[in-house]
């Protein structure tokens, strides 16, 4: 499944804004289209709701996209439980992807949503850019535990969190990629689940 984004406009070096226009979210669909060479994209997702736009436009346009073939799925990202169900009034969603991590449980009350209606929520930042590997932490105290590492424990226990969870955590070497395969195959206890409760931070 091909899965890009769209509702970002770069003003220069690490400068992004928000940018939900429709014609410039159609812009961004087609030219998506063109660079990965393909009649329809699997999953595209709303990189933001721009709150310069009116939603109903955001979300009209992905619609109109869908119903021209050009997009299969709709996705959000980095929305709010009443934005996914405002969304949901005009189409189909079947993902949101939220920062979410096993030391960031600020979008709890998103994965509860998705859980309820079995909507894919893809965590991203689910490493936290490397800090849930601090030595001084629960979750390196577990991973000694199981003989893993703070990132396959980091993994899995999104994994163990929800039915609906799909992590896609990004990496550039092959070693980190088979390490991340792997924490699929770990299990964490009740107990283990109860330590790495001490890491949560809510907003």
């Amino acid at each position: 499944m091909i899965a890009t984004k769209g509702g970002y406009l770069r003003r220069g070096p690490n400068q992004w804004v928000e940018n939900g226009n429709p014609e410039h979210l159609r812009f961004a669909c087609e030219s998506s289209l063109r660079r990965l060479r393909l009649d329809r994209i699997d999953l595209y997702q709303l990189h933001r709701i721009d709150s310069k736009v009116p939603t109903g436009d955001q979300i009209g346009l992905l619609r109109d996209l869908q119903t021209e073939g050009k997009i299969k799925h709709i996705g959000l990202s980095e929305v709010s439980k009443s934005q996914v169900r405002y969304a949901r009034t005009m189409v189909e969603i079947v993902s949101v992807q939220n920062r979410y991590s096993v030391t960031d449980r600020g979008s709890e009350d998103v994965l509860e949503y998705c859980e309820q209606d079995r909507i894919a929520f893809i965590p991203w930042f689910p490493l936290a850019a490397g800090r849930v590997s601090k030595t001084d932490s629960p979750l390196h105290e577990v991973a000694s535990q199981l003989g893993a590492t703070p990132s396959q424990v980091a993994l899995a226990w999104l994994l163990a969190r929800s039915p609906v969870m799909l992590p896609i955590p990004g990496t550039s070497r092959v070693d980190h990629l088979e390490e991340n395969v792997a924490a699929a195959g770990l299990k964490i206890s009740a107990r283990e689940l109860q330590e790495l409760d001490r890491l949560a931070r809510v907003k």
